[in-house]
């Protein structure tokens, strides 16, 4: 395996890179990825979002070696994957979403199986080291089928940094795994990056994106519509939400508040859509309380990551209302 020494200023690079699936019988052909561009810098913490069907597996895909692209460039840590593809594949773990292992084998057997399959030296292997730094170094001779769906998750971050790859993809890491977990392995990857290694994150998780990531990237029907630093990302929504409780339960919008946009909540709060700069807080508050509603109590929310997703990635008349509670 060729040593990586040069330190370039981005992780990953695609440049116009398409995808088409050719069609079968009646199908027409799919254009998966429709011309992406997008630097992923050195040593941040990037999220990687879309819908299903987006584009985000096919991209990772190509950069991992598995799908072959049909045309455009990539590069990794500098590598362009078509000229030095071995280089290219050195400088990048995938973490998949699905637990694949052997059920008969060690996490270290797992480990070791993997360093010889990356061509890593035995005497540049750092199996136990890995497994330690994961919390495993105790189920290090374990069957990997003894293990929790926890310490499966952590074996298969364990697996793809055996050749200690400046990138590390996390395919949906917490996919289908309870709030503790989730908040133990937010800590791994906040170690990783710490350590010095560039994460690149996929999840259905707007709450963890928002939690991890300095920049983010939302690609829809197979193109990046943002790519920016998470609070500039944010700041795309200028509108915030004045929710009032009231002391008398409300079942219908005062007439004298018809011009703004409220909603009436399942809890019997009113949320007031408002955009920031144009109207002001005790404007609204003076026009609930000439509405005749007695305020108990106020708050008002932001705008978060999911509402800038579901405004890039939906249509307006398919958006739901981000003011409005599920029970």
């Amino acid at each position: 395996m060729s040593v990586i020494t040069t330190t370039p200023d981005l992780a990953i690079e695609a440049i116009d890179l398409r995808k088409i699936y050719p069609g079968r019988r009646n199908t027409p052909p799919k254009e998966a990825l429709k011309g992406i561009t997008l630097q992923i810098p050195r040593g941040s913490i990037f999220g990687l979002l879309g819908p299903n069907g987006a584009g985000k597996s096919t991209l990772i895909n190509i950069f991992a070696g598995l799908t072959t692209k049909t045309s455009g460039t990539g590069r990794i840590w500098g590598f362009d994957i078509d000229a030095t593809p071995r280089q290219a594949r050195a400088a990048i773990g995938v973490v998949p979403q699905e637990i694949n292992m052997d059920p008969f084998f060690s996490p270290l057997e797992s480990l070791e199986f993997q360093a010889g399959f990356y061509g890593v030296p035995k005497r540049e292997r750092r199996s136990m080291e890995i497994l330690e730094a994961m919390g495993l170094a105790d189920k290090a001779n374990a069957y990997v089928r003894e293990l929790s769906g926890g310490m499966k998750r952590r074996l298969l971050i364990a697996k793809a940094l055996v050749h200690n790859p400046p990138v590390l993809v996390l395919d949906e890491p917490t996919a289908g795994v309870d709030i503790e977990l989730r908040r133990q392995l937010w800590d791994y990857v906040r170690d990783l990056h710490t350590r010095g290694a560039t994460i690149v994150l996929t999840t259905h998780y707007l709450e963890e994106a928002q939690e991890l990531c300095d920049q983010i990237a939302i690609i829809n029907h197979g193109e990046v519509v943002a790519c920016e630093r998470k609070e500039t990302l944010l700041k795309r929504l200028d509108h915030k939400t004045l929710v009032i409780e009231p002391r008398e339960a409300i079942k219908s919008v005062p007439d004298d508040l018809a011009a703004y946009d409220c909603q009436i909540r399942p809890n019997g709060a009113l949320a007031i859509s408002y955009k920031f700069g144009q109207q002001s807080v005790a404007e609204l508050i003076e026009r609930v309380r000439i509405s005749g509603i007695r305020i108990n109590d106020l708050r008002t929310e932001e705008a978060n990551l999911e509402d800038v997703f579901m405004s890039l990635t939906y249509d307006n008349k398919d958006m739901p209302d981000p003011t409005e509670e599920t029970a």
